[in-house]
């Protein structure tokens, strides 16, 4: 089915063929044909422009227009059939534990106040970390350390980018982690659908690169705010490749 969304177009004028794209493209959306860079199959493309940093003569750029929707069966299955010889994950599944997955257990590392619980050494600064899990997949919506929160959603590149981290964006708030690129687009939007809906969020605080596939965080965070209705406020903080604050839109 046919939808607007966005998606990348290249100019043939100044493709020069150097195959850049390709390699960074990890759906396999791009291909050489007759020496330029080309689009396989839409469906293929996810429209975030990892993409794009590669390209030395500006030949690719993000449009939106109507196209078949993104599909990540397609991606795995295309992936597959380039790779002779590779073992479908079929083949051979990942162990599972009896016991279910304990990175799923929901945690609270605080009293009432912001500071979090345990003495640290002289001169070690302490984590603000305030609760567990934090990858966005593994949070439900009825966390109880949702409930009110200032919540942080953070690209999981600017954890390690950013050196203030902790005192700067991770104290007194919750966080939630994760990568637009490679991890579920949809999940993510229903995810906060229903948070934002049900948990009372007080106010949204998102942090991520500079790269352009990075921007499909705050795209996902609103349109789970689009989706659930709620007004709450919103704040975009953009972080360069060496750490650097470039943007901060502050509360609107």
């Amino acid at each position: 089915m046919k939808t607007m969304r966005k998606i990348i177009e290249i100019d043939e004028e100044l493709c020069d063929g150097c195959g850049q794209c390709i390699i960074s493209c990890a759906e396999g959306a791009l291909a050489l044909v007759d020496g330029k860079a080309k689009t396989i199959s839409d469906n293929l493309c996810d429209g975030l422009g990892a993409c794009i940093g590669e390209c030395p003569t500006g030949a690719l750029k993000i449009v939106e227009r109507e196209a078949v929707e993104f599909d990540e069966k397609a991606v795995e299955k295309h992936l597959a059939s380039g790779q002779p010889g590779q073992k479908k994950e079929e083949d051979n599944p990942p162990p599972t534990l009896a016991c279910g997955c304990p990175s799923a257990q929901v945690k609270t590392f605080m009293d009432t106040g912001v500071k979090p619980v345990g003495a640290q050494p002289a001169g070690k600064q302490a984590s603000a970390l305030r609760q567990w899990p934090l990858q966005i997949r593994l949070v439900p919506a009825n966390a109880p350390f949702l409930k009110d929160a200032d919540l942080l959603v953070l690209a999981d590149c600017a954890a390690v980018a950013y050196p203030n981290l902790h005192s700067d964006l991770l104290s007194g708030r919750i966080v939630m982690m994760g990568c637009p690129k490679f991890d579920d687009t949809e999940l993510y939007i229903e995810r906060f659908n229903q948070i934002f809906s049900t948990a009372g969020v007080k106010s949204i605080t998102v942090a991520y690169m500079e790269v352009p596939c990075c921007a499909g965080l705050p795209y996902i965070v609103k349109k789970g705010l689009e989706k659930s209705a709620a007004d709450i406020p919103l704040r975009e903080i953009i972080i360069s490749g060496t750490g650097a604050v470039m943007e901060d839109t502050g509360i609107k």
